[in-house]
């Protein structure tokens, strides 16, 4: 039997890692190992005629003296210390017989990198982001709806496996109709609400009789919970709402189900601090959203809530939510 081989893919964390693991060898064991002394310490050894050879550069001088160590012993060692205005030193440098040279450092690189590696970690964890809040690996999947789509045959769930349910079921059952045929439908005069409300304490079978309704159907079914659409970005909700109706109507003849409608459509205004913004933005696109779809065009609205008595009231106006079951 032969075994599949694990492919590996290509992450940008891996490239992060490498780069930050190459600045810490390059810090911690590529950089030389100087003795840092001031300006005054290096005149004095200047002075005393320890001091060998200097590299005088742009902002600093390295070079070699005879530095005692912590162990009081004196031996030759690299030193550095930042440069000052002196217009003596290469005087005092002749008379004490030290080499000397000037260096012009070449610093793009380093510029480079200061920039570079940190534009690099500002995209990685901006990739990392939008991995958690989209639906892929693209950058502006951000705004793309949550919902689960069910093809026609996807779904298998009837009203005969909604028990205990008959007098909704006998309510709804004209959308059934509607979506098995919109255009005969629409021809022979009939209406429909454009929004269907399922009311009820949890687990007494709303999200069922809204899949049994698409079943009966055999229509897709977009689902949704009202907690989806609300996330840390300002306008994301409403992104959101708006690339879930396009793409309803792009399926269409179809259902939308909203679960938990109440955590989407809280009335405004009764929070004391002022209210979620986000949330409110998102519901006032789900109002415009409502205004602007036919049903004709085969598009059903549907959804669930336990605490009806919360929702706000531009929700439950004609037109809209207009139907309780």
């Amino acid at each position: 039997m032969k075994t599949k081989k694990k492919k590996v893919q290509f992450s940008v964390w891996y490239l992060l890692f490498a780069l930050w693991a190459l600045i810490l060898i390059n810090s911690y064991f590529m950089a030389p190992h100087e003795v840092k002394i001031t300006y005054s310490q290096f005149k004095d050894l200047l002075a005393q005629g320890r001091v060998t050879e200097v590299v005088i550069d742009k902002e600093k001088i390295e070079g070699r003296a005879i530095i005692s160590d912590e162990k009081k012993e004196e031996k030759k060692r690299d030193f550095v210390t930042i440069r000052v205005e002196d217009p003596d030193l290469v005087k005092e440098l002749r008379q004490h017989g030290v080499t000397f040279s000037g260096r012009h450092e070449n610093t793009f690189l380093k510029n480079l990198f200061s920039w570079v590696i940190p534009m690099l970690l500002f995209v990685g964890v901006w990739m990392f982001l939008m991995r958690r809040i989209g639906r892929g690996p693209e950058f502006m999947s951000v705004g793309r709806s949550k919902a689960k789509i069910y093809a026609e045959d996807q779904l298998e769930v009837t009203f005969d496996d909604v028990a205990d349910l008959d007098e909704a079921k006998e309510e709804i059952r004209e959308i059934v109709e509607f979506l098995k045929n919109p255009r005969k439908f629409s021809r022979l005069g009939g209406k429909l609400p454009k929004g269907v409300l399922l009311v009820g304490p949890p687990g007494c079978g709303k999200t069922l009789l809204a899949k049994a309704v698409a079943g009966e159907a055999k229509v897709p079914f977009f689902s949704i919970s009202g907690s989806e659409f609300v996330e840390m970005f300002v306008g994301v909700g409403a992104a959101r709402v708006r690339d879930l109706f396009a793409r309803a109507q792009e399926k269409a003849p179809c259902i939308i189900f909203i679960d938990e409608l109440d955590a989407l459509g809280k009335a405004r205004g009764i929070n004391p601090v002022g209210g979620h913004d986000e949330r409110e933005q998102t519901l006032n696109q789900l109002l415009v959203e409502m205004d602007g779809f036919d049903t004709k065009k085969g598009v059903i609205l549907m959804a669930a809530t336990n605490r009806p008595e919360i929702l706000d009231p531009a929700l439950l106006r004609p037109g809209r939510f207009d139907r309780n079951i």
